[in-house]
């Protein structure tokens, strides 16, 4: 029997020739990260367990959270862990000021690559499947015991296979087609599976397209989203890493729980409406709605805050002024993000629109600081999540969108196609 790409690099880890879904293993640890609110609980439990980490080139932290810093309690929160990289060495610690948000940092700096067994104290995590990496999130137990023993047991799991045909139109980017995906398989469609990517289509689709569809797979559900390692998945880690990394591929009959199959030329913008991901509606719907009306946009997070995505909300918004009901917070991810949006100009156009720049932080996507909401307001968001209360009051009302949609909302004051600003 087969196995997929998900399932090989488990058994690989795990030691075995094979693996088939549903089987528990322990799997080796290449990787294990944790940030400014889940690796301070994590180190209690870690101290009953270990003195040292059992990689310190393996065990990563990054205060991304509550970063700068916006009480006490995220300051207390930010110590701990720091002061921990300190006693243990840790080569990765990404201090305030010197990185970003986590899920653009490790990429960027080189610490995750293809073939590798990857887990992190948040959901996000699958991220890293953009390069072919097996990566989850998990619990704090779970990370304090991966930092003492750099291992863990997984349950294998069931996969679906996307096959990802054509070519995505004018305006519609990784943010759509994953938005599109969960719309279509429901927030528990891929509920403890693997969502395998493949295709031809997936040629088409930039590295950042693809950080942006794994890194919202948990929100189907899923264990993890993966993507076949090709030229730009290498070129990508030949640019950022110095590491080894294995290409693992699927086989012909590995065994898929269900096949979905996704033209991405009938892909349109698409934005989910509070207070799911899945509920996905495409901006011809929207179009057909009375508008609405809405009082903040952000564009950021560890979705939506690569080079790529400055580029294109800055091209919709230049020569343009956000409307006098909007604020707009744009949020790189990365500190070199944030530094190629100054050489290239984009911070001006930011400004110039009336938007405000912040340092590169987590703080809005999950009502942390900055841009938290009041009663009633609503928000087109770059981010992930929807839920109720995510980004400040539980009657605040969050509208999930590409870069491109949420900079062509902040002009004109309701959700915006793109299609029709950008060609002013």
């Amino acid at each position: 029997m087969g196995m997929t790409m998900t399932q090989k690099i488990l058994a690989a880890h795990a030691g075995l020739d094979s693996v088939v879904a549903g089987q528990l293993i322990e799997a080796k640890l290449d990787i294990v990260m944790a940030n400014d609110i889940t690796g301070p609980m994590a180190l209690p439990i870690f101290e009953q367990m270990a003195k040292k980490v059992y990689d310190k080139e393996k065990v990563v932290l990054v205060p991304d959270h509550f970063t700068p810093n916006k009480d006490i309690k995220s300051a207390e929160n930010s110590k701990a862990i720091r002061e921990f990289s300190k006693e243990q060495g840790l080569k990765w610690y990404f201090e305030q000021g010197k990185s970003g948000v986590e899920h653009a940092i490790l990429p960027e700096a080189g610490v995750v690559v293809a073939g590798e067994c990857i887990i992190g104290a948040d959901s996000h995590t699958c991220t890293y499947g953009a390069l072919g990496a097996f990566s989850t999130g998990v619990g704090t137990t779970d990370i304090a015991t991966g930092m003492a023993t750099g291992e863990l047991w997984f349950k294998v799991p069931f996969a679906m296979k996307f096959v990802l045909t054509g070519k995505p139109g004018p305006y519609v980017t990784g943010k759509d087609v994953i938005l599109h995906i969960i719309g279509k398989i429901g927030v528990d469609g891929a509920l403890y599976k693997s969502m395998e990517f493949t295709g031809d289509g997936i040629a088409s689709l930039t590295m950042d397209d693809r950080f942006t569809m794994a890194n919202m797979a948990i929100e189907a559900g899923a264990k993890n989203g993966i993507f076949p390692v090709d030229e730009q998945a290498v070129s990508y880690m030949k640019e950022y890493s110095v590491k080894e990394y294995k290409i693992y591929e699927a086989d012909e009959d590995a065994e898929y729980d269900e096949v979905v199959e996704i033209d991405l030329a009938s892909v349109r913008p698409t934005v989910a409406f509070p207070h799911l991901p899945g509920n996905a509606k495409t901006i011809d719907e929207i179009e057909a709605m009375e508008p609405i009306k809405i009082d903040q946009v952000v564009i950021g997070s560890c979705t939506n805050g690569r080079i790529s995505d400055m580029r294109k909300a800055a091209a919709i918004l230049k020569g343009h002024t956000v409307h006098p009901d909007v604020r707009v917070m744009v949020v790189p991810a990365t500190q070199n993000i944030y530094k190629q949006c100054i050489k290239e100009g984009l911070v001006d156009i930011f400004i110039d629109a009336g938007c405000a720049v912040n340092t590169p932080s987590c703080g809005p996507c999950m009502g942390g600081h900055m841009g938290v909401m009041a009663a009633g307001e609503k928000c087109v968001s770059t981010t992930n999540r929807n839920f109720v209360g995510r980004m400040g009051h539980v009657d605040s009302l969050i509208y999930l969108a590409s870069p491109e949609v949420a900079a062509a909302s902040a002009i004109a004051g309701c959700i915006a196609n793109p299609e029709k600003v950008g060609d002013k």
